[in-house]
């Protein structure tokens, strides 16, 4: 890919990016028919939208998702639990009605809890334990909830006013951003060409991408909830030299150490101007 392409490129996405418009591949379409007509398809997506999406995919000439199927071949693996759960459709409605709800759930001993009276803010997804959490605010204790949905018997309405459902998102909104971090990861520019390999190695995240002309480089600055940044890690390592975390000290300091002890499991021992720089979290590009 040369230069003009490059810039090109990045023009094209950064327009499609403002006017909130996705470019999508005959490959991810014929994946979105064959999902389409999946048993859980009906119950995971509302009725209006399924139909949308069929209606908006029936008039093209992509192949039929059933001859898509029979090129797909499946390893066999571990048994894991469904990524769809019967109340996400519930409370996802109840956050877009702004409706407050009556929540009855478990502790993780399996302690059956009296009911709470909260607000329903955000559906989240752990790629840690791999579950689905409900962030909410406790009417009672006026504080952020997670709770895993897993853990919840039985959730109702609960009619509340539009300005207290405004309060009480605002109030979790910040003690989230609280909890927040943010990385900025640079892509070495040797390695712009798997930029598509590196954004879907991230893509669970949320995350901006910048790219800085004269340097050649593109910068990708990630936002992710503190309890998540041993899995952004593992991201990190398995990225290798294609990547580098430029302002998160912590990450830096847990890189620097993994790569030492590989080192040193091969029998090589860091110099004492290496160790001291890495005692007080200096990398050798800003020792220079």
């Amino acid at each position: 890919m040369n230069l003009f392409e490059k810039i090109f490129n990045y023009r094209m996405m950064a327009q499609l990016d403002e006017h909130g418009a996705l470019a999508v591949t005959a490959q991810e379409r014929r994946w979105l028919l064959m999902m389409l007509e999946h048993p859980d398809a009906s119950s995971a997506i509302e009725p209006e939208t399924l139909d949308r999406l069929r209606q908006c995919l029936c008039g093209s000439d992509e192949p039929s998702s059933g001859h898509f199927r029979t090129i797909i071949i499946e390893k066999a693996g571990s048994t894991v639990s469904s990524l769809y759960h019967p109340l996400m459709g519930t409370l996802r409605r109840m956050i877009v009605k702004k409706s407050g709800m009556q929540l009855l759930y478990t502790r993780k001993d399996g302690t059956l809890l009296p009911r709470q009276a909260g607000v329903p803010y955000k559906l989240e997804y752990s790629m840690v334990k791999k579950e689905w959490y409900l962030l909410w605010y406790n009417r009672r204790t006026r504080s952020l909830m997670t709770t895993r949905l897993r853990s919840i018997r039985l959730v109702e309405d609960m009619p509340v006013s539009e300005e207290f459902f405004n309060q009480a998102a605002a109030a979790l909104a910040s003690q989230l951003e609280k909890r927040t971090q943010h990385a900025t990861i640079e892509i070495i520019p040797a390695y712009n060409r798997e930029l598509s390999r590196i954004l879907y190695a991230l893509s669970c995240f949320d995350k901006q991408v910048q790219y800085d002309e004269p340097a050649d480089t593109y910068a990708i600055k990630l936002t992710f909830l503190g309890d998540e940044t041993e899995y952004v890690l593992s991201k990190l390592r398995f990225l290798g030299l294609r990547v580098r975390v430029t302002d998160h000290s912590y990450m830096k300091y847990r890189l620097r150490e993994a790569a030492q002890k590989s080192l040193a499991r091969y029998g090589y021992a860091p110099s004492a101007i290496e160790t001291a720089q890495h005692n007080n979290g200096i990398m050798p590009a800003e020792a220079e």
